[in-house]
């Protein structure tokens, strides 16, 4: 899913997450248990992260001040694993539905 950090080789089994920053604050969500691979994406209030991690990772959300960082939690990517994504995605994500069909042609 992300060109600029290429999950490791052989990660285990990987899924689609989605975090969704529903604080009024800046986020920070790393993730740095998995050998070989580094995370790191800021999560604007509202904003939907959607990642691919392996199901042993851990996000990590910080949570930005002025001049620091506080870790507030730390959730397992398991559960953030997105099952049914025309439920849990945002209406952007393009949807994994069957191919629309072509129109008939009139004759």
């Amino acid at each position: 899913m992300s060109v600029l950090d290429p999950l490791p080789d052989n990660p285990g089994d990987i899924s689609v997450c989605c975090y969704v920053n529903a604080t009024s604050s800046i986020q920070i969500a790393r993730i740095a248990n998995v050998t070989n691979w580094y995370f790191e994406r800021v999560v604007f209030p509202g904003q939907h992260l959607i990642f691919e991690a392996p199901l042993a990772a851990l996000l990590e959300i910080h949570t930005g001040m002025m001049a620091s960082s506080i870790l507030s939690d730390t959730i397992p990517c398991v559960q953030l694993r997105v099952e049914e994504p025309s439920v849990l995605l945002p209406s952007w994500v393009p949807a994994l539905a069957a191919p629309t069909p072509e129109p008939e042609a009139i004759t």
